[in-house]
């Protein structure tokens, strides 16, 4: 079972996924997107409806499984349905920073307490999405980065939980990933700037452009998303998996930045590179 398969790492995942022989079912929001996915797979993959914020959603999507599943159970749920919102944190509206956490946050909590009595049937696995956001944030990009780095708690403590039962989870941490992700993130950015006050504009105004040129530059690095299906599918499938998988060059060198440099000398490094005003 993966979430948020519609596009980016989602789709990327179910792909590679049913390329290997399991039979996947990819959570979608629109039909459109499931039939879309589907062309592109064997008759095997299964798309479903589902919104990982809708409890009656993921109530639906679970029941639908269980019936196609019966006792054999669930390989395997990949908990990757996320967005992202951004900008200053003195301006960013608190429906915004809501709706990030119930998204990247509440939903994956959601998903899997719906999921485990199938994981647990299968003796299958949990795979949660991640970012190198969730060691490492950027100045803006705080909402995003905070469910991140909830998710990462959230990991820990499921992998301790869920020990018992022989359920190992995982968290995948990517870099720069070709994803449309990075358009939506500039419509949001677009559309928030538009409804600042001209106060707000003038006080952040030319960092917030350096961070979107910065992010303008990531994506043109990007790396093809399979490379984080690879990573998932290791998880799901090696007899000792890891806990963290770090996927691109971006994302482990500000791991090692986040783990050994001190705070402020990180947060100096940061500001240079991104050529903040003082």
């Amino acid at each position: 079972m993966i979430t948020g398969a519609s596009s980016g790492i989602g789709e990327a995942c179910a792909l590679y996924l049913d390329e290997l022989g399991y039979r996947v079912f990819a959570g979608v929001r629109n039909p459109a997107d499931g039939e879309a996915l589907k062309a592109k797979a064997s008759k095997w993959l299964v798309p479903l409806l589902l919104d990982v914020t809708d409890e009656a959603s993921i109530k639906k999507a679970a029941e639908t499984v269980v019936a196609a599943v019966g006792a054999a159970g669930l390989a395997g749920l990949v908990n990757n349905g996320g967005i992202g919102v951004g900008g200053p944190l003195e301006v960013v509206p608190l429906a915004d920073v809501r709706k990030q956490f119930e998204v990247n946050v509440i939903g994956q909590v959601a998903v899997t307490q719906a999921f485990l009595p199938l994981l647990r049937q299968g003796r299958g696995r949990i795979v949660n999405m991640g970012s190198i956001a969730g060691r490492a944030t950027m100045p803006f990009m705080g909402p995003y980065s905070a469910s991140k780095f909830a998710l990462e708690a959230l990991t820990d403590a499921m992998r301790m939980e869920l020990q018992p039962w022989g359920i190992h989870v995982s968290i995948v941490e990517p870099g720069a990933i070709e994803s449309r992700i990075w358009d939506k993130a500039r419509q949001s950015a677009d559309e928030m700037e538009a409804a600042a006050d001209p106060e707000a504009k003038a006080r952040y105004g030319e960092a917030v452009a350096r961070v979107r040129e910065a992010m303008a530059e990531a994506a043109q690095r990007a790396i093809p998303a399979r490379v984080v299906a690879e990573a998932v599918a290791h998880a799901l499938r090696a007899a000792r998996p890891k806990t963290r998988y770090l996927v691109g060059l971006d994302a482990r060198f500000r791991a090692v930045l986040a783990a050994w440099l001190p705070d402020r000398v990180e947060d100096w490094l940061v500001r240079r590179v991104l050529k903040l005003p003082k």
